[in-house]
């Protein structure tokens, strides 16, 4: 499982014309599921994201989490993210999995990620969606859950 994350001061996500999700302070969190991942890796990268020190504290040091600063979470699902561009000119997605079971696991993370008390909002799997976000810093990182 991989995670695009970025620190914003707001983001929001519409499909269609209309605002399916956003937040305020916190992380847009752009989520990658690959064939091989499994709700141990949910259950790690929700820990990982809520826990990853990535906001400052007084003296201007990334020092706060996002439980820390009561920030919230916006999760989009990326498949992009395993797109292997190393070969050729067009992208393979191989090792991206396929919706019937990637489906399934972004939801698992959104509830993962609720039932430990981070306010969450989505956009919706699978839609043509617009991120709008406001990066903090910039701030932005690249997390990939532990080999299976």
């Amino acid at each position: 499982m991989k995670a695009l994350i970025q620190r914003v001061s707001s983001a929001s996500v519409t499909v269609d014309g209309k605002t399916v999700g956003n937040i305020g302070v916190g992380l847009c969190v752009f989520l990658g599921i690959g064939h091989d991942d499994t709700e141990k890796d949910v259950e790690w990268l929700s820990e990982k994201l809520i826990n990853l020190r990535v906001f400052e504290d007084n003296d201007g040091k990334m020092n706060l989490s996002l439980r820390d600063v009561d920030g919230e979470m916006l999760i989009i699902s990326q498949f992009t993210l395993y797109g292997d561009c190393r070969a050729g000119r067009r992208p393979s997605f191989a090792n991206a999995a396929l919706p019937a079971k990637a489906e399934p696991l972004y939801k698992s993370f959104i509830s993962n990620v609720e039932r430990k008390g981070i306010i969450a909002a989505s956009g919706v799997f699978g839609a043509d969606m617009k991120v709008s976000l406001l990066n903090d810093g910039p701030v932005t990182f690249m997390l990939e859950s532990p080999a299976a």
